[in-house]
């Protein structure tokens, strides 16, 4: 009989601080806009290439992303109206939680 040892599997957990502080509603729209447009056109690419190689291809998952994602940049928007007609600044804390997948 062969014993076996299992190997410990390493978890690699990261997060990135990528915005955080005080923004006025200016900047915060370019900061916050500009990330969601950033992952808009990533999902576009994608969809792109999955067409490119097949033009019968399902792209509901990315179409669904990019809906979602568009949703957020409306929410984003009547946010930063709220704060523009109040005289506010804004606070963003974000945060990347990074693990790696198996």
């Amino acid at each position: 009989m062969k014993t076996q040892t299992l190997e410990k599997v390493e978890t690699i957990k990261q997060e990135i601080q990528l915005v955080k502080g005080l923004f006025t509603p200016s900047e915060a729209s370019d900061v916050v806009l500009s990330l969601i447009d950033q992952k808009i056109n990533f999902h576009k690419i994608q969809r792109l290439q999955i067409w490119e190689g097949n033009h019968f291809c399902e792209t509901d998952q990315l179409d669904d992303r990019i809906a979602e994602l568009n949703k957020e940049k409306d929410r984003m928007r009547a946010i930063l109206a709220k704060a523009r007609a109040n005289g506010s600044q804004l606070e963003i804390n974000g945060i990347l939680d990074i693990t790696l997948a198996n």
